[in-house]
């Protein structure tokens, strides 16, 4: 029974040590709260404004809502905003958008609109640190290109940005390279929302890879909100939790009391 005991109690303390998240050195958190984040900018795909174009950021800007937005690179290695890795949905084309160079991508619409695939360059030039900026990194396997590339230009940026991936590599990046950035592990239910399956979902759902990438944040689907490893990482280690994508003023205002920041999308909030 001793030894039933023993075990238990080794395996409870390697848990913990393992969703642990930054402890130490952390940046300031403090630019990031109050806002309420427009998932892909306050966008809507029905209209001339939709998601990850410069209207629908413009449209966030104006309005005094932080941004969240998807950067993955183009064939030629240009840092571009777009969230999908293929065409098909937003532009539909075939192929993904690293087989285009970026002048070709901008011969592409977003959905029915005018508006094009934008450079992350541009989009900073236009927000100019107004807003703070959560910048997803899409890393799809193990390239992580991405990084360093789209580190360079936000490095020059003035404003507040933080970064995040679902992909630990990208957080493992920023943490050897660029440690004073604060940065956020998506994640989410994998196995039960997604269906997904595999060893490294069931790490990434339950943030068991968080010793290595030591994320300042995770950002979760708002909808899995009870889940253990999320919760112990807000309660116990006080870590920022980040909910996404809130869709209605209801879910809003039923996770305010677990959640610290709300990416929303599809409505307008009311505080």
């Amino acid at each position: 029974m001793t030894v039933i005991v023993y075990i238990v109690a080794v395996v409870v303390i390697l848990y913990f040590l393992a969703i642990m998240p930054r402890m130490t050195h952390k940046p300031d958190k403090t630019p990031f709260q109050g806002v309420l984040y427009a998932h892909r900018g306050l966008h809507d795909n029905e209209g001339d404004a939709p998601e990850n174009s410069m209207k629908a950021f413009q449209k966030a800007v104006e309005n005094g809502y932080g941004i969240e937005l998807d950067v993955q690179l183009s064939k030629d290695k240009v840092p571009v905003i777009f969230h999908d890795f293929t065409l098909k949905r937003v532009c539909g084309r075939e192929g993904k958008v690293c087989d285009y160079t970026y002048e070709e991508l901008r011969e592409f619409s977003l959905y029915k609109s005018s508006e094009k695939i934008p450079r992350l360059e541009d989009f900073l030039e236009m927000v100019d640190g107004r807003v703070p900026l959560i910048v997803e990194l899409k890393v799809e396997w193990t390239d992580i290109s991405v990084c360093p590339l789209a580190d360079k230009i936000l490095s020059a940026y003035q404003g507040v940005y933080c970064i995040e991936s679902f992909n630990p590599l990208a957080l493992i990046w920023y943490r050897n390279n660029r440690n004073h950035v604060m940065r956020g592990q998506l994640s989410d239910a994998f196995l039960q929302e997604e269906g997904l399956k595999g060893l490294l979902y069931f790490l990434l759902e339950h943030m068991l890879l968080n010793f290595i990438t030591k994320p300042d944040f995770v950002a979760y689907n708002h909808k899995y909100y009870w889940t253990l490893s999320r919760q112990i990482c807000k309660k116990l280690y006080r870590n920022l939790a980040v909910a996404w994508t809130i869709k209605s003023q209801k879910e809003l205002d039923a996770r305010k009391k677990d959640f610290d920041l709300f990416i929303f999308e599809g409505f307008v909030p009311k505080g």
